[in-house]
């Protein structure tokens, strides 16, 4: 873990990561109600909203859609991913190195690891690379950690998020993206066990205004550094008015009520 406060990626301590993997990892059903999305650079002008620390994306919408942004927006890219059509135990194939990552931009680099999966132990001995390149990069690295196998029964139960955080403090990422586990208790002690690592929500399915800024309030009341965030942001008809939002609750402290008016 290294100390990235200084980092592109983070802002006044936190981080709003906006994701746009899911062309990848869900296919086109994110896209049905919103197909104008389907265009990466809606959701790069997106990113240059200020609350926005950096986007990530697969490699090759970062090969083709970042050199018109890179002046306004930071670049995570993420390394792995997986499509819905792999059926098997949960995995994700390695797909961008750290050092192409670096060559076209990257601030941050991200990857998926599924603790619990019985892949696990071939995800780490990947993420082992991953996170030894980044150090000769200076890139931070984000861990996606997601507690996901046939063994785990629910996989947003608050142990199991704890653990998540505290396989990503061990394992070395500079950020853990995890699920929220329910509540403000159960987000604080899964803080607590990533020592002094950030740990990020991961936004999860679009919910309403209301509902997803509450959460995001009690992820930071709880200790945690903002989110990771996709649809909840650019499945809406107005993403503006949901990034002021979350920017005065991540970075201005501000309550739910007082951020949404």
């Amino acid at each position: 873990m290294l100390d990235i406060d200084d980092s592109p990626i983070v802002r006044d301590g936190n981080v709003l990561i906006l994701a746009m993997d899911h062309g990848l990892e869900h296919g086109p059903v994110d896209f049905a109600d919103v197909p104008e999305k389907l265009d990466p650079s809606t959701v790069f002008e997106t990113a240059t909203h200020d609350a926005v620390t950096c986007i990530a994306v697969q490699k090759g919408v970062a090969e083709g859609y970042y050199p018109s942004y890179e002046d306004d927006v930071n670049l995570l890219v993420k390394l792995n991913g997986t499509s819905n059509l792999w059926m098997g135990e949960p995995d994700s194939a390695v797909n961008c190195s750290v050092e192409y990552a670096a060559e076209i931009g990257a601030d941050a680099v991200g990857f998926t690891l599924y603790g619990g999966s019985n892949h696990e132990v071939e995800m780490a001995e990947e993420f082992r690379e991953v996170q030894e390149a980044a150090r000769e990069h200076d890139l931070p690295v984000v861990m996606w950690s997601y507690p996901r196998g046939q063994g785990l029964k629910n996989d947003t139960k608050p142990g199991t998020i704890s653990y998540a955080s505290r396989l990503a403090l061990d394992l070395g990422a500079d950020v853990a993206k995890v699920k929220y586990p329910g509540s403000r208790e159960a987000m604080a002690h899964a803080v607590r066990c990533a020592g002094d690592m950030k740990v990020v929500m991961s936004g999860g399915s679009k919910t309403t205004d209301r509902e997803f800024v509450s959460t995001v309030e009690g992820v930071m009341d709880a200790g945690g550094h903002g989110l990771a965030v996709g649809r909840n942001v650019w499945q809406r008809e107005d993403p503006t008015r949901i990034l002021d939002a979350l920017e005065g609750v991540i970075y201005r402290g501000e309550t739910t009520d007082a951020a949404l008016e």
